[in-house]
């Protein structure tokens, strides 16, 4: 069955498009018009279907399974939060569900744009809609019947008629609306900063272009093998060179669209965001400006859009006004300032300290080495061979330094730890064992290579803990994962990101267009033949965590590879360790049920909890009025226990208490730039664990002796 744009427009939509076009409100606003496919990019649908077919580690059939799969996905890309299609358009698609297989195969993207169409002009009509509703008003919009809005579009369906959609619309702008009101926000500012917005972003779609179109059609296609398979195309594959060659300076933050707002994905290790401390991953940005009191709205802006804002000139500030990924409304805002700058090695390196552990035998002195990648100056050992900077380099030469100090144990700790290099993980994992294999590498032809480190000498031989959270991905988790298998050390903290895949970058057209595919053509093995990827490290004892497994890590992406598992490699891992967990578990577990910040964090994790199950939120004015009392409330109650824990008075109101954060972000911020390692409770309880071990063996080599 062959769509036209006609079977798929219902005449009273026609009409209610016309209405709204004549208003004199979008006078200045360039009409949308349908786009058309290119002979270049037919040429390049065919050979990232080859591309996939030929290097993925993942083989699909190209049946109506994969079809349906793509449609599902194509749909969900354009409109996630069924927020525009109507019920009649996703029938109207309905006959391509088991097309799309064939259409690949045949360079026939007339499917892909007619839904794209369809989708630019169903948002079309949604935007004008809402600008009509903000052009009449706040006042006649009712915030005191009691209405709702359902957030998750899994519990959701697909308006009826144009009935439907319009009550949705306004249902969604009331939501905005109370939001901007709870922020603090006079209804007159939120009816100019929101006609803005929905006018900028009606221009946007009208400006939308074929490789838009394109782009989204088959990175919906590619994301059915798995999320880190992506067509990068011209404009996108000239970015990320510039981002690859630090041409343009920025934040150091990795950035997805997710749905209206821009996500951080991940900081780099040593980039200025990360070392600010005051942008996390999973904040939403909703605003960003040069100054802070002319930060600009960008909600519903395209991703490169708000990247090319956030960039600029090195030694400059950039202002950024985000939801915090902890926050527990999105009314909850605050504004971050991070200066520009490179990454430098210096930012990167290995690190070291140590701190004194009270025990019942008196105290002990343990080494902490923290690891923030994974680096090594390629460039450098080219030419000068062993004396570059590197990980391993320079863990080295701090482990002597500690052990000239006689310390009792060592913690290397690799939280917020990204990966990098290979190699590293490899050289690294050498000054911890004796010989014997790392990590293993199954290709997409199933082939599979183990790296071995081949050096019989160990530089460390002591009481180690390894500390990871759910931040730690790549090399972090080979590393991690090798110790766990030889039990040469104890591992701590937060199960691991999960991601255990090789990606490589493969030119299409041979460079005609610039546009390349990055595809996954290999994944990593633990030598036990365990594979890291979706699962990560479970660490063997386990800290509470702010950070939502559901928005980060590899299980949180759609179409993430599995977990499976290989013939395992040969290797000698120590029982001793083994053997102690379960007394190990159950002193730390009696430590930190009377330590206030281990409880605070499980406070706040149970009261994230009750927000996040909550997907349907109230319309009604005072209702969310006293809702955010009440969310202030139980945060100020959850702070004063932990301050009268820790025998701190109590702070007397949420202001006090806002104010005494930001001052503490503030402080936080002023001192990022200075080097050191800051003693966290965390790493406390990860020395009482090493103490906990050390006398456990003691007590065993007494009485081995006996």
């Amino acid at each position: 069955m062959n769509l036209t744009r006609n079977t798929l427009l219902s005449s009273f939509t026609l009409a209610l498009a016309f209405a709204l076009s004549a208003n004199h409100s979008f006078a200045n606003i360039p009409e949308y018009h349908d786009l058309e496919p290119n002979r270049a990019q037919q040429i390049t649908s065919v050979r990232i279907l080859e591309g996939v077919n030929r290097w993925h580690l993942r083989k699909h059939q190209l049946d109506n399974a994969l079809s349906e799969e793509f449609f599902d996905r194509y749909i969900e890309t354009l409109d996630s939060g069924k927020a525009y299609f109507l019920a009649s358009d996703i029938q109207a698609f309905e006959p391509y569900r088991d097309q799309l297989d064939e259409a690949l195969q045949s360079s026939d993207l007339k499917p892909a744009f007619q839904i794209f169409n369809r989708y630019q002009e169903r948002i079309s009509e949604r935007l004008k809609y809402t600008i009509s509703l903000i052009q009449k008003g706040i006042k006649n919009l009712d915030f005191t019947i009691d209405e709702t809005l359902e957030r998750d579009p899994d519990k959701s369906h697909w308006a009826k008629n144009e009935k439907e959609l319009n009550d949705l619309s306004r249902r969604r702008l009331k939501d905005t609306i109370i939001s901007m009101r709870l922020m603090g926000k006079k209804d007159k500012d939120i009816e100019k900063t929101l006609k803005k917005r929905y006018t900028n972003q009606l221009n946007r779609v009208n400006q939308a272009n074929s490789e838009d179109a394109f782009e989204l059609y088959m990175n919906a296609f590619t994301q059915i093998y798995d999320p880190h398979t992506q067509y990068f195309s011209p404009k996108v594959s000239e970015n990320f060179d510039i981002n690859m060659n630090l041409q343009l300076e920025g934040i150091g933050a990795v950035l997805q669209s997710d749905e209206e707002f821009t996500k951080v994905v991940s900081l780099v290790t040593g980039g200025p965001a990360e070392k600010g401390q005051e942008l996390k991953e999973a904040d939403r940005i909703i605003g960003v400006g040069q100054s802070r009191n002319k930060i600009v709205d960008v909600v519903g802006w395209r991703l490169d859009e708000v990247v090319q804002r956030i960039r600029g000139k090195k030694g400059t500030t950039v202002f950024l006004e985000v939801i915090p990924a902890s926050s527990k409304s999105d009314s909850d805002t605050r504004v971050v300032s991070i200066k520009r700058d490179t990454v430098n090695l210096e930012d990167r390196a290995a690190q070291s300290d140590t701190m004194e552990i009270e025990t019942e035998e008196g105290p002990k002195t343990f080494g902490v080495i923290n690891v923030p990648a994974f680096y090594a100056n390629l460039s450098c050992q080219k030419h000068s061979g062993d004396n570059c900077r590197s990980t391993t380099h320079d863990v080295s030469e701090l482990i002597k330094k500690l052990k000239a100090k006689k310390v009792d144990g060592l913690v290397v700790d690799l939280r917020n730890n990204g990966g990098g290099s290979l190699t590293e993980v490899n050289d690294l994992l050498g000054l911890f064992i004796k010989t014997g294999p790392t990590v293993q590498i199954k290709s997409s032809s199933g082939n599979v290579e183990v790296l071995e480190d081949d050096d019989p000498s160990v530089l460390y031989d002591g009481p180690l803990a390894v500390m990871v959270n759910r931040l730690s991905a790549s090399a972090s988790e080979i590393f991690a994962g090798a110790i766990q298998d030889y039990q040469r050390g104890i591992i701590v903290g937060d199960r691991t990101f999960g991601k255990g895949t090789v990606q490589s970058l493969q030119p299409l057209n041979y460079g005609s267009r610039g546009d390349r595919l990055k595809v996954t053509m290999a994944k990593f093995y633990r030598v036990s033949g365990v594979s890291n990827q979706h699962a990560g490290i479970v660490p063997d004892i386990e800290y509470p965590s702010l950070i939502d497994h559901e928005e980060i890590g590899e299980s949180s992406l759609p179409n993430a590879l599995p977990s499976d598992q290989i013939r395992p490699a040969r290797y000698y891992h120590d029982t001793e360790l083994e053997s102690a967990l379960t007394f190990l578990r159950a002193a730390h577990n009696k430590r930190v049920d009377h330590n206030p910040e281990f409880q605070y964090v499980r406070d706040q994790m149970a009261s994230l909890e009750v927000v996040r199950n909550k997907t349907e939120v109230s319309l009604n004015w005072k209702t969310r009025q006293q809702e955010k009392e009440d969310l202030e409330q139980k945060r100020l109650q959850i702070e004063n226990k932990r301050r009268s824990a820790k025998g701190e008075k109590p702070f007397k109101d949420i202001e006090q208490l806002k104010s005494e954060m930001e001052s503490e972000s503030n402080e936080e911020s002023a001192a990022a730039g200075k080097h050191g390692i800051e003693i966290d409770y965390e790493l406390k309880e990860t020395g009482h664990v090493l103490a906990d071990f050390i006398e456990l063996h003691l007590q065993q080599t007494r009485m081995a002796a006996q």
